[in-house]
């Protein structure tokens, strides 16, 4: 590749990066990360200023009751939602949204709407 240029995964990477130089998680605000696989969706709730994870889900995770819709963005927001039940059992309702350098459009905008949902703010 000529020199200058990034391929598909370097320009996620630099646009995950500039995004956490802004996007940090507090115990009042905690973060909460998206990662996207090709098949596959994480998402879990991260308190930055000890870099533990509060609460977790993902598609692999058994969200067969929640889905609407079809395919992988009806699990996506079947994850957000999941995911926003199990930090209201840890008292967490409002976080910061880090979309881990992708575009919000279609499966990371799905679990977010899905998070939303379930009684997150952000």
């Amino acid at each position: 590749m000529a020199s200058g240029q990034h391929n598909k995964y370097e320009r996620r990477q630099i646009r995950r990066y500039r995004i956490r130089n802004r996007v940090s998680g507090s115990v009042a605000r905690p973060r909460l990360s998206v990662f996207r696989s090709s098949i596959h969706i994480y998402a879990q709730i991260i308190d930055d200023t000890t870099g533990i994870t509060l609460a977790s889900a993902s598609s692999r995770d058994d969200v067969k009751s929640l889905v609407e819709g079809t395919g992988k963005v009806g699990k996506s927001a079947a994850v957000g939602k999941l995911l926003a039940q199990r930090a209201k059992e840890k008292g967490i309702t409002a976080v910061a949204f880090d979309r881990g350098g992708y575009l919000y459009h279609g499966r990371v905008k799905a679990l977010a709407d899905g998070a939303r949902a379930g009684g997150l703010n952000f």
